[in-house]
């Protein structure tokens, strides 16, 4: 059983989201070794008590439970599988979750690899954004093994309210893929309504106030619809990084022979944003393909 006398967190990663899911596992009193390619992102947690580690190899040293929420599939590949990694250094016993959005694929050959070494692997992407994070009422979606999973749950409960252990390793990624094919199209639909409503000469806040509770609402539509028409399109979660996600939820349709028009659709529009400078804005920019 994990207790705060026999744990040793590590966090890799401390970006927009993973610096207040770290910071929820300071304040709830487990010693916590971090690393980030960027050190100043995480100054405060450093301030707060967390101690520094050089790189991956050396949280894997000190740490028995590691979180990693990184950029690209190439990064958690580097992370858990390159040779200053969490795997090829890790002790054995230790427990890995992965928070990024990363492919099911390599979650499944990270399991692989680190069953090898005595080590249990979790895919455990979040859905939620900055708020979720800040509010620590995340959704997580794990996959991977049932034991593994109840071990680590009270852990997860700190970051998220709504935890569901979805089935194998890979599970956890798949349903996030879904996850995202859903915002995909419905942001889509919150952009061209907020658009409508302005055309048609309507107080668009106004209107908001009717369809967020209606049939239409959506987690987007009350909380990124808000942003838009504040002209605020900072990143609670980056244009970029969805991009990414929508790629690999292309390829895994692909290989499922599925056709997704609605998600396709989705990418071309992120795709030219990005193209136009957008890349590091927030999802919540799709507004300004319409407004541009």
């Amino acid at each position: 059983m994990l207790t705060k006398e026999n744990t040793v967190i590590g966090f890799i990663g401390t970006g927009v989201m993973g610096k207040s899911m770290a910071e929820h596992l300071l304040k709830a009193g487990y010693p916590l070794v971090i690393y980030s390619r960027t050190k100043e992102k995480a100054n405060s947690l450093l301030e707060s008590g967390a101690k520094w580690a050089d790189t991956p190899k050396k949280v894997a040293e000190e740490a028995n439970v590691v979180f990693t929420i990184v950029g690209y599939p190439a990064d958690v590949e580097e992370v858990y599988l390159g040779e200053n990694g969490l795997i090829t250094n890790g002790k054995t016993g230790s427990i890995f979750i992965d928070m990024t959005t990363s492919s099911p694929t390599l979650a499944i050959k990270i399991h692989e690899e680190a069953k090898k070494n005595g080590i249990q692997t979790l895919d455990a992407p979040v859905s939620g954004g900055d708020i979720g994070a800040r509010n620590a009422t995340l959704s997580i979606m794990v996959g991977g093994e049932e034991e593994t999973f109840v071990a680590v749950q009270p852990l997860l409960e700190l970051l998220g309210s709504n935890i569901v252990h979805q089935g194998k390793p890979g599970a956890g990624q798949h349903t996030k893929m879904s996850n995202q094919i859903a915002i995909a199209t419905n942001m889509i639909g919150v952009c061209e309504a907020i658009i409508y409503a302005e055309k048609a000469g309507l107080d668009p806040e106004k209107v908001l106030k009717s369809i967020t509770s209606g049939a239409a609402g959506s987690w987007s539509l009350s909380n990124l619809a808000p942003r838009m028409l504040q002209g605020n399109f900072e990143p609670g979660f980056y244009i970029k990084h969805f991009i990414k996600d929508m790629k690999i939820a292309l390829d895994e349709a692909e290989q499922m022979g599925m056709e997704v028009p609605g998600l396709e659709l989705a990418k071309s529009l992120y795709s030219q944003l990005a193209e136009n400078g957008e890349e590091n804005s927030g999802t919540q920019a799709l507004y300004k393909y319409w407004k541009n």
